[in-house]
């Protein structure tokens, strides 16, 4: 964003400037700029009734919708900061965030997915985590514990909110094993092309910065109007962009190639939509001429990002032809350099691979409590070095020539496997094991485990698989295994992942 603004108050500006334009529709639930606003001051009055302080951190583990885009603003309204979870994670994976992170409190959706969020922090024992509330009843009962006191308090702390005060802490795992916390202030989230009146239907995930600094917080910044869907549901999906006049459609591939694949498709079905943004995979140039033609799209954009960069580094223009949007990620957005360099640090020629590294307004203030990861990712001239190898051309388009290593997609969502590894190993069969990303028609990518049993231990493929899909989010369970007697490791110990496919 040119201004530096906090979130909260950009809420409040919209409530200025469109005080009766739809900020959310959510269901039932219609919310204007006006309206949001209200509800923000009204819920940090209450967090600030229940004993949140300047700087706490608060867990925020729920699906898509108002509550999240309410919780969030209050919350970071009274000056707390923002720790959210991944839907999919289990106990485990829960446990480390909140403790990792210090969370003071909890705040969590009644049940997703048959996911109970509230029972399983209680069951974690977490004793920084003094309360925990439920999204429903509970939420609306917190609303009311907030008094006049409490009310003038929040307003204070509103507006003694810097741009340079911390919003967030939001975690990635990297590709030694745990996850780290990338720590970013207020004034670091990036403008999008959004204009008042589009109607962005957000199916990005909250809890990462595509869906949260992507997609909700530009719609504030911009008076557009925010559609949030929790789960992928064609039928639902389109009976919502016609009755909404959806005119931001982001989405994975699958989804368009879903959408085109369609027999019964009603001519001009999304004939609202003006943009639409894919990625997360790689896509043929028909696909993207298709949804111009077929579909009735007329931009179609991709990107490139990372949390360490509050979600953007890299966007293709309105005009880019389909095969610049399928070859490459586009160019810096405003307020970002890009660089490809080589192992010393030094430049290399336009059109030769090298590290991609990134300067900028948003990159983050560094990783929570780790000074050693964060001088290993960010140099003393500030670039952050991201780890991806790419290339560069004449015209500044950035195309991302190898992930980082070892690192796999599936369905959208970046696998990291010495994490997945780790969690792999507490398995009691289990001795050593690799895992790796391997072709799949539907999904693009999927996680193979090579596993070395213990001595005289028993285990197949479909009880790990089972296994797994208990112990951690689903994106991460291995959908193939391999069993070997051992893996292939260099003279140092390290196994060789390109040798796997031969064990």
């Amino acid at each position: 964003m040119n201004e530096r603004l906090t979130i909260p108050h950009l809420a409040l500006r919209a409530a200025e400037r469109w005080p009766d334009a739809e900020a959310v529709v959510d269901g039932a639930a219609r919310v204007t700029f006006a309206g949001l606003a209200e509800r923000m001051e009204t819920a940090a009055a209450a967090f600030i009734a229940a004993g949140l302080k300047p700087g706490d951190r608060v867990g925020l583990w729920a699906p898509n919708g108002l509550d999240w885009i309410v919780a969030c603003l209050s919350l970071q309204a009274a000056g707390g900061i923002l720790t959210p979870l991944n839907t999919r994670f289990k106990g485990a994976e829960a446990r480390y965030i909140l403790e990792r992170s210090r969370a003071n409190m909890a705040i969590v959706a009644e049940d997703f997915l048959g996911m109970r969020y509230g029972d399983m922090v209680a069951k974690l024992g977490l004793p920084a985590v003094e309360r925990i509330i439920s999204f429903g009843d509970q939420w609306q009962a917190f609303f009311a514990d907030a008094t006049d006191a409490d009310r003038a308090e929040a307003q204070a702390r509103i507006k003694a909110l810097t741009a340079d005060d911390v919003s967030d802490i939001m975690f990635t795992s990297g590709t030694t094993g745990d996850p780290k916390g990338a720590v970013a202030t207020h004034g670091q989230t990036a403008q999008t092309g959004l204009a008042p009146g589009d109607r962005f239907l957000i199916l990005w995930p909250f809890f990462h910065c595509s869906g949260y600094k992507g997609a909700w917080v530009p719609c504030l910044a911009a008076g557009a109007t925010i559609v949030p869907m929790a789960t992928l549901d064609i039928p639902r999906l389109l009976e919502t962009v016609e009755r909404e006049r959806i005119t931001f459609l982001p989405g994975p591939p699958t989804l368009f190639q879903t959408l085109l694949a369609m027999p019964d498709r009603a001519p001009g079905l999304l004939s609202s939509v003006r943009v639409a943004v894919t990625g997360a995979s790689s896509v043929a140039p028909s696909m993207i001429e298709a949804m111009r033609a077929d579909l009735g799209i007329p931009v179609v954009l991709t990107g490139y990002g990372l949390t360490e960069t509050c979600g953007t580094v890299t966007m293709t223009s309105p005009d880019d032809p389909p095969e610049i949007v399928t070859t490459s990620c586009g160019r810096a957005i405003e307020g970002i350099e890009l660089a490809c360099v080589d192992e010393a640090g030094r430049l290399v020629p336009t059109g030769e691979r090298g590290e991609v590294v990134v300067r900028g307004m948003n990159v983050m203030q560094g990783y929570l409590d780790d000074p050693a990861a964060t001088a290993q990712a960010i140099d003393a001239e500030g670039w952050l070095h991201t780890g991806d190898v790419g290339v560069l051309d004449d015209a500044g388009y950035l195309r991302i020539a190898d992930r980082k290593k070892d690192v796999f997609i599936v369905g959208g969502f970046n696998c990291y496997p010495a994490e997945i590894e780790k969690m792999l190993l507490a398995h009691p069969a289990i001795l050593q094991v690799a895992v790796t990303g391997v072709p799949d028609e539907r999904m693009g990518e999927v996680g193979k485990a090579y596993v070395v049993r213990k001595q005289g231990a028993e285990l197949d493929a479909g009880e790990l698989i089972a296994w797994s899909r208990e112990h951690m989010a689903n994106y991460k369970v291995p959908r193939q295994v391999a069993f070997v007697a051992e893996l292939p490791t260099n003279a140092t110990g390290k196994v060789q992942k390109f040798k796997l496919a031969h064990a």
